[in-house]
């Protein structure tokens, strides 16, 4: 028996009606009229975004809440007793949790509207979860002791010539440790760059506004700078062998406009704090305290010997080589944990939480994403080249920028401008918001304790908006 449009779910886009010489809301319109779940599903996404704009709020008032709990204890000669309610208020204001919470409720709605069959084949069969599972475990690989102190020696090396201060750190991080990002990946460079800016950088207390524009400036740069290459950024991954963009093309198409725009933003942000930045050598530096592995013999770390850091630089080089087979990519990672095991006494605890986190953030994206190509594709294939690079970059902002990138390898007849506009766009706008780029909700979640455990999103934006606009000029006059 032949199965008819409706029979398959999500449907595919060439799979729609014909929509030759149709307007843009006619398009959209005949969608939902062919599958009236694509509207429910664009407004649990819709909820899912706004949530991620008013988890601080949430945070804020669990704060507060649990700060009256334990004054009204004390005044009781009580000790404080955790209540649900500022639990849930807790767990809600967490970022990670927000699609995943939401994709719940997808499920909910998918089961009722679609039966148990449809929602199971599609979160099991249709979405593809090799992204979070690849930024898992790069994440933990990148933030283990030999990787990280590897980094900083290397980056040490550039600060030091320009004197050792915070600033010179902070320009080097922002700069060349945003383009390493070409090499070991976007969300390794994220990872390593957000831990060594904690370090020598956030410890120091620098002013809120400073803060947040350092943070817009990471995202920014990270974005732009896994561009160098084609296997490092994702939004370019997805779509490189599709299009046979080999490391030449990149090279002439996307690197050196990368390279510009990454330091002149920096700069630019550079010459706006430039007092601020060099108060900053003034203040006492912060030790940083490593938790010792719990293997480690006395509870005690040793340097790291060269053939440990050279190890673990092999199992990152497995991992972005076999980037599409989880299976292999996992399999290394369970090497890797014996072998820190192995080799406790160099190694600081693994850490696991916040990649898991991270990666249960970015498969709830793709579970909602997955079904949000019936309106983000017919919006791509109705722009002319300068309007879809805008548009791309917007879109980007709340939605997973490979997302994007390959929604538009499934809109046929697209020239190599076009093609050229929209990763434009896709890479230029992933700094915007902490769901525009993958590597973003890393950065978040090693940098939020420094914004009072809460990163403001439009205090991200703003702070993105310079950096993302000069990254737009140079992609788009140079």
């Amino acid at each position: 028996m032949l199965k008819t449009v409706t029979d398959v779910f999500p449907i595919p886009l060439d799979a729609y009606p014909a929509a030759a010489g149709q307007s843009l809301s006619a398009v959209l319109n005949g969608r939902i009229a062919a599958e009236p779940f694509n509207l429910v599903a664009a407004g649990i996404f819709l909820l899912a975004i706004l949530h991620t704009f008013t988890a601080a709020r949430f945070t804020a008032l669990a704060h507060r809440l649990q700060h009256e709990d334990e004054d009204r204890a004390r005044a009781l000669g009580r000790s404080p007793v955790p209540r649900f309610r500022t639990e849930m208020l807790h767990f809600l204001g967490e970022v990670e949790v927000v699609f995943g919470l939401w994709a719940v409720v997808l499920m909910i709605a998918l089961v009722a509207g679609k039966g148990w069959t449809t929602a199971t084949h599609y979160l099991n069969d249709t979405v593809v979860y090799t992204e979070a599972l690849f930024v898992v475990v790069v994440m933990a690989l990148a933030s283990s002791r030999p990787i990280v102190m590897f980094a900083e020696a290397m980056l040490r090396r550039v600060a030091n010539a320009g004197g050792g201060t915070p600033a010179a750190w902070w320009f080097t991080i922002l700069t060349l440790g945003s383009l390493l990002g070409s090499l070991i990946t976007e969300p390794a460079a994220m990872t390593i760059c957000a831990l060594l800016l904690g370090r020598q950088f956030y410890d120091l207390q620098p002013g809120v506004r400073l803060k947040y524009a350092t943070l817009g400036a990471l995202f920014v740069n990270v974005s732009i700078g896994g561009t160098l290459t084609h296997f490092a950024a994702p939004p370019v991954l997805i779509v490189a062998e599709r299009w046979n963009w080999d490391l030449s093309f990149m090279l002439k198409e996307f690197a050196w406009r990368a390279i510009v725009a990454v330091f002149l933003s920096t700069f630019v942000y550079w010459l706006v704090f430039r007092k601020e930045l060099a108060a900053l050598a003034t203040r006492p530096a912060v030790t940083d305290v490593e938790q010792p592995d719990e293997e480690a013999i006395g509870g005690r770390l040793l340097p790291v010997p060269a053939w440990v850091t050279f190890v673990h630089l092999l199992f990152i080089a497995w991992t972005v080589y076999v980037a599409h087979y989880p299976a292999l990519f996992v399999g290394g990672f369970l090497f890797f944990i014996g072998f820190t095991r192995a080799t406790a006494v160099y190694q600081s605890q693994l850490a696991l939480k916040m990649p898991l986190l991270v990666g249960f953030f970015l498969a709830g994206l793709v579970i909602h994403g997955g079904l949000q190509g019936w309106w983000i594709a017919p919006v791509l294939s109705s722009l002319a080249e300068t309007p879809l690079f805008v548009v791309s970059a917007l879109l980007t902002s709340f939605n997973d920028n490979a997302l994007i990138t390959f929604l538009a390898t499934l809109v046929p007849g697209m020239n190599e401008q076009l093609r050229l506009a929209v990763v434009h766009g896709a890479v230029v706008g992933g700094g915007l918001t902490v769901i525009a780029n993958a590597p973003n909700p890393a950065g978040q979640a090693l940098l939020a304790r420094f914004f009072d455990g809460a990163i403001l999103p439009m205090g991200l934006l703003v702070s993105a908006l310079p950096p993302t606009l000069i990254a737009a000029l140079a992609f788009q006059l140079l």
